[in-house]
Parts: structure tokens; C-alpha cells; sequence
């Protein structure tokens, strides 16, 4: 991707993508700690130009390193014609950028002994990802992990999360078969317009198998074979209030019971009476949908996330809440938005696509970029004068909550209805 204007950014035919920027605080300084920045985007998306972090290092004074990585085909194709370990050129092109910042963070004034990967969204299951890897073994000293559970699994509706290795080559012998090609050659001599093409449809992301992801994180943490190293890790309270907010506000027509209804039969299948059941105290329909949808596909995994990582290594767990920011431009639905997909980042980077933060969001990102660097400095995200973070236990039901209206403690299964998930 280029750089551009939007959430996604703007398709670059260019294969010439793998750079980084480097952002550091105006004072000189030394051995700062420094925090490799993973964009998220669908792994098919984005670009490091959306994701202004001047604030982030010079009010954390961190030294922000941002990664572009190749996306879609041309970073997650698997085919056996590409070979065996195919499939994850994305996250060996992070890998790679880890291995620069080794080898140069010193001349930018950082320690090249203390680095954080910090990723959101496809970024967030790319550190979950380097967390199994053994290829990053030694790269980085810390993590940051913000919507993307280590343990979601692989479906058509969470495309992001690792996909098994037979499903990927088969979509990549019929691809090939497609374009008329049954060598490597003939693969990579197909342009680049023609590739972007045949693929506009498909979802990709890293494939499980080879040497970069041997198998899946959530497996990895469960046979103790991932590097050890600090986490926080977290999602947003409302993570899928965003789209279908924004789905009603675009079009002006809210999601109706009957398309409610139907989602949630589509979606769950045999168990959709229940879910309808457990959730029929929420109105409206849009409200609902996104309600459930959180608490399915990203607050039951977080928890079960939280729980393993908190048996591996130092984990401090985490839910952005109350209201974040909504998109600039855009109304509101009929129902509270809250903290949605994405908004969390308008707490440390300056994105336009995010209206202006109110005083106490402002007040709320100071705190959070005061945690976060905190974090980087030192593998722990407390900080003076503020609410005491514990270290999550893997008994714990309570997560930070990071609220403009106040950072407490919340019951976070409690708040997700996560007994009633644990049952599905």
C-alpha cells in the first residue's frame, strides 16, 4: 500500500513496499526504548502513513519504528509451487524489519536490547503470531497486543486469524490454475494488475505450517512453546459497534429484527435460539447484532487469550470502554457507539478518519501513552499518581478498564455475558 487518506489506504501496484519509517522524539537522547509499530488493515489493507505517531514518541519519548509489509497475495499466498513454507511472506517482511531495528536502532538514539511489537487488529495477530514464532526468536522484548486474540480461530466471517495450510494451497492450485500457470516462474512473472485482479475477492493471512508458524498460537501457548516475553493485551468493549454504526449511518436505514434474526441463524447455526435468548434484552436490532457479535468473536476469545498468556509470561489484560471517538464526517446511530474497532488508536496516533478528542479523552490518551511507554521502558504499565494495573492471574474475570470517565477495574465476563459463551 501508499500512502492515502482513508482507514485502508490506497492500492499501490509498486512491489518496491518494504521500507519503514522512523519517528523520534526532538531531543537527543539514548538507549530509548523502542516500539515496532504493526498496522492493521485485514492483512490486505493499510499503510504506515495513516498512523501519525509524533505524539506517541515524543510524549512517551520512545523511539516508534512503523513497518509496511506486503499484503494479500502478494504476502499470504500459499502454494506449493512457492514452496512448503509458503504462505507467510507478510511476517517474515515484519521480521525483517525486527532484524533492521537489531542492527540499526542504536543510531536513531534507541536500545536495540529493549524493543516492543505493538499491533492492532491484523497488526494484533501478527504479534500474537510472532509470539509462536521460532524465526523471531531473540527480536523483540516485549508485546503489545491490541484486538487480536491469540486464540481466535480461522472462519470465513475471521478471515485475520491463521488458516490451515490445506485450505490455504488449495485455494493457491486453483488460483494457479486460473491464471494458466504450473511453475513458480509462471507465478511470479503474472503482473501485478492481473494478480490484483483474480484476488480482488479473496481474504488473506498467515498460514500455519513452515518454518515462520508452526502451528497455531493459541497451541503454541498451550504447549509452552512461544517466546516468553511482557504482554498487555486487549480489545474494546464494543469492537463491532463501529461497522454496523457506521452501516446505519451511511445508509440511514437501521438493521431491522428480521436481518438481525437472520445474522445471528447464519452465524451460529444450531445454537441461534440461544443466542437470540441471552441477548433478547438488547435493543435495537443494530445494537443487538453488534452486541452479540463482540462477545462472540472478540471478548471470548480475548478472555480465553488472557488466560493463557497469564500462564506463560508477564500479561497485563485490558479494555478500552466508555466513549471513543467516533469517524469524523460521519453521524451517529440511534444507539451508543461506545469503544469500537479502531478507536483505541485515536489515543495514540493522530488519525484524521477520527473526530478531534474531547478534554477527557484527551486526558485518557495522555495516560494511555504514559502506559503504553511505560510498558516498553520497563515490561510493566504502572505508572505514578494513576490506578494500580495488576498482573493479569489466569484466574482473573476483571481487566483494566481504560475509560475517558476513569480507569477502574471491570468484571470483564460479567460485561460479555462470557459464562454464557463458555457453554457454545
Amino acid at each position: 500500500m501508499r500512502r492515502g487518506n482513508t482507514p485502508v489506504g490506497v492500492a499501490s501496484a509498486s512491489e518496491d513496499c518494504l521500507t519503514l519509517d522512523v519517528t523520534t522524539p526532538k531531543q537527543t537522547g539514548q538507549n530509548r526504548p523502542v516500539v515496532v509499530w504493526i498496522h492493521g488493515g485485514s492483512f490486505a489493507h493499510g499503510a504506515t502513513s495513516l498512523y501519525p505517531p509524533d505524539r506517541f514518541a515524543a510524549k512517551g519519548d520512545v523511539v516508534v519504528v512503523e513497518v509496511q509489509y506486503r499484503l494479500g497475495a502478494f504476502g499470504f499466498l500459499a502454494s506449493p509451487l512457492l514452496g512448503r513454507g509458503s504462505g507467510n511472506f507478510g511476517l517474515e517482511d515484519q521480521q525483517a524489519a525486527m532484524r533492521w531495528v537489531q542492527r540499526n536502532a542504536a543510531a536513531f538514539g534507541g536500545d536495540p536490547r529493549n524493543v516492543t511489537i505493538m499491533g492492532e487488529s491484523a497488526g494484533a495477530y501478527s504479534v500474537c503470531d510472532h509470539l509462536a514464532s521460532p524465526t523471531a526468536a531473540g527480536l523483540f522484548q516485549r508485546a503489545i497486543i491490541q484486538s487480536g486474540p491469540c486464540t481466535q480461530v480461522y472462519s470465513e466471517s475471521l478471515y485475520a486469524a491463521p488458516r490451515p495450510r490445506a485450505t490455504a494451497e488449495q485455494y493457491g492450485r486453483e488460483l494457479a490454475a486460473s491464471l494458466g500457470c504450473t511453475t513458480a516462474a509462471c507465478l511470479r512473472n503474472v503482473s501485478v494488475e492481473r494478480l490484483l485482479a483474480a484476488t480482488a475477492a479473496t481474504e488473506f493471512g498467515p498460514v500455519l505450517g513452515g518454518p515462520v508458524l508452526p502451528i497455531h498460537p493459541a497451541k503454541a501457548l498451550l504447549a509452552g512453546r512461544v517466546n516468553r516475553v511482557p504482554v498487555l493485551h486487549g480489545v474494546n468493549h464494543d469492537e463491532a459497534h463501529g461497522q454496523y454504526g457506521a452501516q446505519e449511518a451511511a445508509t440511514g436505514v437501521p438493521i431491522t429484527d428480521d436481518e438481525y434474526e437472520a445474522a445471528i441463524n447464519q452465524t451460529f447455526g444450531e445454537d441461534a435460539d440461544r443466542v437470540l435468548a441471552r441477548y433478547a434484552d438488547v435493543k435495537p436490532a443494530g445494537l443487538a447484532l453488534s452486541t452479540v457479535l463482540t462477545d462472540a468473536q472478540w471478548s471470548w476469545p480475548a478472555a480465553k487469550s488472557n488466560l493463557l498468556l497469564s500462564a506463560r509470561m508477564p500479561t497485563y489484560s485490558f479494555e478500552f470502554a466508555g466513549k471513543a471517538p467516533w469517524y469524523a464526517g460521519l453521524s451517529e446511530p440511534a444507539w451508543p457507539v461506545g469503544s469500537h474497532h479502531m478507536s483505541d488508536l485515536a489515543y495514540l496516533f493522530d488519525l484524521n478518519i477520527f473526530q478531534p478528542l474531547n478534554p477527557d479523552q484527551q486526558r485518557l490518551a495522555d495516560e494511555v501513552i504514559a502506559r503504553w511507554s511505560a510498558f516498553a521502558r520497563t515490561g510493566n504499565p504502572n505508572i505514578p499518581g494513576a490506578k494500580y494495573w495488576p498482573r493479569a492471574m489466569p484466574g482473573d474475570l476483571t481487566v483494566q478498564s481504560l475509560n475517558p470517565g476513569g480507569v477502574t477495574r471491570t468484571n470483564f465476563f460479567t460485561d460479555h455475558r462470557l459464562a454464557f459463551w463458555a457453554t457454545l
